[in-house]
Parts: structure tokens; sequence; C-alpha cells
């Protein structure tokens, strides 16, 4: 008989980049009052170059690294498309392995807002 194990406990974690710590901040405070984070990590001092619009750039940046789950991420996406200031912001997914502890306390601190049924956005006035 072949002893059977546990699959390894997987969260997601999306990296993006914002101008400024002011912005990183709000957005990192919002994703996990929302519960739809139950970590941001927030770095500043970065620069970034790239072409934009024809132009080469190079500009300071701070990176958010956001821990969820998978099942978050459509909401989480929802969530930055309506909040970020970049016209095209960076999402880059990964699934990661982790620890089951850290894993399971992911989950708790997420799982209200991914059963919950989407929020419906306010009337306009």
């Amino acid at each position: 008989m072949m002893a059977t194990t546990a699959p390894t406990p997987k969260i997601a974690s999306l990296t993006t980049t914002v101008p400024t710590e002011a912005e990183a901040q709000g957005l990192a405070r919002g994703l996990v009052e929302a519960r739809l984070a139950a970590c941001v990590q927030v770095e500043a001092g970065m620069q970034s170059h790239y072409r934009w619009k024809g132009t080469l750039q190079a500009e300071p940046e701070v990176r958010l690294t956001i821990k969820t789950v998978p099942a978050a991420r459509a909401r989480v996406e929802d969530f930055i498309g309506r909040y970020h200031p970049y016209e095209v912001p960076q999402l880059l997914w990964q699934e990661q392995e982790a620890s089951p502890a850290y894993a399971e306390w992911v989950r708790k601190e997420v799982e209200a807002a991914v059963s919950a049924p989407p929020a419906e956005p306010p009337p306009a006035t």
C-alpha cells in the first residue's frame, strides 16, 4: 500500500507597482480592509525604466506584494482596476507553495471575501 502525502498548500502572490508610497499604502490598506489580501508588503525605493507611448521613461516606483488565495484573483483584479493609479497596471501573479500554517492563515483572512457574493457598485447619484 502506497502512503499518500497531502498536497502542499498554495497561496497566490500578486506584484504591482505604483508611483508613490502614499498610493501604495492606500492600496495595501484597502486590500486588507476588504479582506482580499491577508498581507501586503510595501517596498519603496525602486527605479523603473520602460518605454511608454513611444518615449523612454525612468521613474521612481513602490512595489506591492499582495498575499491572497488563488480563488480571490478576479476580485483582487477588480479592486486593482478600480483603485490603481496607472492606465495599465503591472499585475504579475504567482501561485506559491507555503507552509501549512501560513497558507491556513492566508485562507482564513480572505475566505469571507471569496465566499461572499460580488459587491454591487454604489448607485449613481
